[in-house]
C-alpha cells in the first residue's frame, strides 16, 4: 500500500498489514494509543520500584505499542518487562532500559500524537 503515512519509529506497513490492509482501522488504533497513554510516562514513574504495578504499566505500553507499529518503543518495553519479570538484572542495567523506554515512549507517543491531530483534530481531546 503505497498511500499509507511516513511516521517517525513507526513501521506503519506491518501494523495496516495485520489491521487487515486496512489504514483506517489503524488509524483508530493509533489515535486510540495516543489518548490511552498520554499521561503513561507520569503513572510509570510514579510507580517505579514497585515491580509488580511497573511490570503492568510497562507490559500495557508494549502491547499497545506493538499494535500500532512502534517496534522499537515494544522492544524496548518487553526488554524491561523481562527483566523486571524474571530478575537478574543490575540496577544500572535496568536504569539504562528505563532512560531508553522514556526516550522511546516520547519519541513514538509525540509522533502518533502530531500524526493524529493532524489527521483527525476531531478525534483528539
Amino acid at each position: 500500500m503505497s498511500d499509507l503515512p511516513t511516521l517517525e519509529a513507526f513501521d506503519v506497513p506491518d501494523a495496516v498489514a495485520r489491521m487487515l490492509d486496512q489504514p483506517a482501522i489503524w488509524r483508530q488504533a493509533l489515535v486510540l494509543f495516543v489518548r490511552h497513554f498520554a499521561d503513561w510516562e507520569a503513572a510509570w514513574t510514579n510507580c517505579v520500584g514497585r515491580d509488580a504495578e511497573e511490570v503492568q504499566r510497562v507490559h500495557a505500553l508494549r502491547s499497545g505499542a506493538a499494535n500500532v507499529g512502534a517496534k522499537d518503543l515494544a522492544v524496548v518495553a518487553g526488554q524491561l518487562e523481562d527483566v523486571l519479570r524474571h530478575g537478574g538484572g543490575q540496577a544500572a542495567s535496568v536504569d539504562a532500559l528505563r532512560r531508553q523506554l522514556r526516550e522511546e515512549y516520547g519519541r513514538a507517543w509525540r509522533a502518533a500524537a502530531a500524526f493524529c491531530r493532524h489527521a483527525s483534530p476531531e478525534a483528539m481531546p
